[in-house]
């Protein structure tokens, strides 16, 4: 799930950079991209992944 959220935030960067839209200085596309690299980390590191209950 967070691999997702990862590819829309990148996008969102990328429509915000390949438009040149004027944003604040918090919602920048540097920003942005920043973010969906937390996000990216997070999903690689395991974080929000399902967890699988075993049976014995």
């Amino acid at each position: 799930m967070l691999g997702i959220g990862a590819a829309v935030l990148f996008f969102v960067a990328f429509l915000i950079n390949a438009a040149e839209i004027g944003t604040n200085d918090v919602f920048s596309s540097t920003n942005v991209t920043l973010l969906g690299l937390m996000v990216l980390a997070l999903h690689v590191a395991g974080i929000g992944a399902s967890r699988v209950s075993r049976r014995r």
